[in-house]
């Protein structure tokens, strides 16, 4: 099914009205929050959220582009990114809603339900709170409407071309640049290393700290692009409190903790049993199969290096069986 965008505002005879916020509906789906919780409506039912996980998750859906695989809100509502469309459903990937026919999903243009959370973000977010950081580093979500937020709502995943420096690539988090060491950071250092360029290979040869350029990060959970080979993607990003979505895969994903510690919670993608719990510490190294979803835990600011590969065609070989859904068979 195809859902076409539409918003609708609160009355001023509305009962509700008091919060101040707008509501909003794409196809089945309506969406509401009041001073405390977010509420997903069907036709079959209503489920609620906090509204601070809700807009934590809701903002990466909008900077992630719907990302890749499933991005689950909790273990009811999310969804699945189709490349161009985007299901989004209810109790998809839970085995009680599923079993009792429950579940509800529609499928919907990718630029639709975007342009529709990206004005639920911009109606739902009060100045002076920030869903891309850590909850020290922002005001709280909760309460009436009061004000917008629009600064920290415009923010986009920095996208490497070839490789961060480059010239014409994607720059290097500098003082010049604005972006100043995280206080979780302070102790790391700044140096950067020096390269001697043969003469006529300016534009072919850079390197750079990856620990200072992390350092700098004013976001959490929300990978960057820093170099780009083919298909091979390196994406660092620094971790805070808790990773706002269960991503569920639908490809190889292999971590590499730089720095510091992550939990991590590891469930069955389709029916969200427990599969695992991986912590992980400063040189260790992971890989997340393509059939589990993942929630991370990071007590302090740490630092994390995701390396995937970006095929579109992934997904569909793995659905065929010609593509492997683990790195390697013992």
């Amino acid at each position: 099914m195809s859902a076409q965008t539409a918003q609708t505002a609160y009355t001023a005879s509305d009962p509700d009205n008091y919060t101040g916020y707008r509501t909003f509906q794409i196809g089945g789906f309506g969406f509401r929050r009041d001073e405390y919780f977010a509420y997903v409506s069907w036709p079959d039912g209503s489920h609620l959220m906090p509204v601070d996980a809700f807009l934590r998750a809701l903002v990466r859906e909008v900077a992630w582009n719907f990302f890749y695989g499933t991005l689950n809100f909790d273990d009811v509502f999310g969804t699945t990114n189709l490349y161009g469309q985007v299901e989004l459903y209810i109790g998809r990937f839970n085995d009680a809603y599923r079993d009792n026919g429950r579940d509800y999903s529609e499928t919907i243009d990718s630029d639709d339900l975007r342009d529709t959370f990206q004005a639920m973000l911009d109606d739902w977010t009060n100045a002076g709170y920030d869903p891309f950081t850590a909850p020290q580093e922002t005001a709280q979500p909760f309460g009436r409407k009061s004000g917008r937020n629009p600064e920290a709502l415009g923010r986009v995943r920095v996208t490497a071309k070839r490789m961060v420096g480059l010239p014409g690539d994607a720059p290097l988090r500098t003082d010049e640049s604005g972006y100043p060491v995280n206080r979780m950071f302070a102790d790391v250092t700044q140096d950067e290393p020096e390269v001697e360029v043969e003469p006529g290979f300016e534009d072919e040869v850079q390197s750079f700290n990856l620990f200072a350029y992390l350092s700098r990060s004013d976001v959490t959970w929300n990978p960057s692009v820093c170099s780009v080979l083919k298909d091979s993607l390196f994406c660092p990003t620094s971790e805070e409190f808790i990773l706002p979505v269960e991503h569920g895969n639908d490809r190889v994903e292999w971590f590499i903790q730089l720095s510091d510690e992550i939990v991590w919670d590891v469930k069955d993608k389709h029916s969200g049993d427990p599969r695992a719990v991986v912590t992980m510490r400063a040189g260790d190294v992971a890989c997340m199969p393509a059939d589990i979803r993942h929630q991370g835990f990071s007590p302090k600011r740490s630092m994390l290096l995701v390396w995937e590969n970006a095929s579109p065609a992934i997904p569909e070989m793995i659905a065929k069986g010609e593509a492997p859904i683990v790195p390697v068979r013992f």
